[in-house]
């Protein structure tokens, strides 16, 4: 089979990787106020360096930075927007095979109107892409993260009396940002996505209800708000979208097949690609990829970023070909389900591990299609 020349890859990747010792320990100091911003910057380069050299020899051709720069995926992203602001936590139970964690992950509101004032990716992305000739991946919150989780009760009333306004401004920033990333020779960004996997799960569809919100027209807007977001993105852009259900410390949040969301997750996100976690029968079975139309790539997350046990060749093999039932082969790629690292401590797994499994995901692609 001819190989996929433009992103998503055969052979591809979430994006964020285990943190080195010496970048923890630098970030640490900078927290401290040990170091400075310029020492742990040139800690940061260090490492981002090693790691896209570790990528490269892989054999992989989306290159990320392993969102070294970052705490968590999707904060340190969305508090540079002004009107964003980060207040407490939102206590979450977080599910593990042995025992359920309590975490509370920063919560988000949106305090006054909705302003780029600065780009908020670009520099890091400048840097990522003078560090490899391979395709340089950036990977970015979805606008969906700014709205699920606190709902109306979170977006400021005086500033947004009528969210419609809010959904509008919020795509207009990320436009903004995609039109600077694009003139920098950004061509292949994705959009991190927790919520339209969480409207999975019953529990957190009534979780929305709680707030006010009906899961059954969530995904509808999400898809207009992500559409309204891309839509200027120019034809050399890829723009793809990760589904998450949690990852923290190898625990995750919601359970559930992609049922409820899959008719407007395939039909109405106007994205090239989907990264859909399918590591373990809580993402349920293939037959939702049935809603998948034609010139869409799905990217089969079926290897787990939460266990420190390397997959069966065969066994993923055997998967590909179930999934592709409903979705043709070469219209199918594979990834890690998740990322290794979506916020900087990581799962609890070996760096010896995560580079095993990515060449797994590498050896596997060019076994099926000839090519990664």
């Amino acid at each position: 089979m001819s190989d996929i020349e433009r992103p998503p890859f055969r052979a591809d990747h979430v994006g964020s990787l285990l943190r080195p010792p010496e970048l923890l320990d630098a970030r640490a100091k900078r927290q401290a106020g040990a170091i400075s911003a310029a020492a742990l910057r040139e800690v940061e380069d260090r490492s981002i360096r090693e790691a896209v050299a570790l990528q490269e020899s892989i054999g992989l051709r989306g290159i990320t930075d392993g969102e070294y720069r970052r705490t968590y995926f999707h904060i340190d992203f969305l508090e540079q927007i002004e009107g964003i602001a980060v207040r407490g936590g939102i206590a979450t139970k977080f599910h593990r095979h042995d025992k359920e964690i309590d975490f509370a992950p920063p919560r988000l509101e949106v305090v006054g109107k909705l302003r780029r004032p600065r780009p908020v990716a670009g520099a890091d992305f400048d840097f990522l892409k003078s560090t490899t000739k391979q395709t340089a991946k950036l990977c970015i919150p979805s606008p969906t993260m700014v709205h699920f989780r606190g709902g109306r009760a979170a977006v400021d009333r005086v500033a947004y009396p009528d969210m419609e306004e809010f959904f509008a401004d919020l795509a207009r920033v990320y436009r903004e940002e995609i039109a600077d990333l694009a003139a920098r020779g950004c061509t292949y960004l994705q959009l991190d996505d927790t919520n339209l996997a969480y409207l999975c799960d019953e529990k957190l569809r009534q979780g929305a209800r709680d707030r006010g919100d009906d899961p059954e027209q969530l995904p509808h807007i999400y898809a207009r708000l992500i559409n309204d977001a891309i839509r200027d993105r120019p034809a050399s852009m890829t723009v793809c979208i990760h589904l998450c259900r949690g990852n923290f410390r190898s625990a995750w949040v919601a359970e559930g097949g992609y049922d409820p969301v899959a008719e407007p997750l395939f039909s109405e996100i106007a994205v090239d690609g989907y990264f859909l976690e399918y590591d373990t029968p809580r993402a349920g079975d293939f037959s939702p990829l049935r809603f998948v139309p034609p010139g869409k790539t799905i990217v089969l997350g079926l290897v787990s970023t939460k266990t420190p046990m390397l997959e069966d060749k065969e066994g993923l093999r055997r998967r590909i070909d179930d999934a592709s039932r409903y979705v043709p082969v070469e219209r199918l790629a594979l990834s890690p389900q998740c990322g290794f690292a979506s916020i900087e401590t990581g799962n609890p797994i070996a760096p010896e591990m995560q580079e095993a499994k990515l060449r797994l995901v590498v050896e596997l692609a060019e076994e099926i299609w000839g090519a990664a």
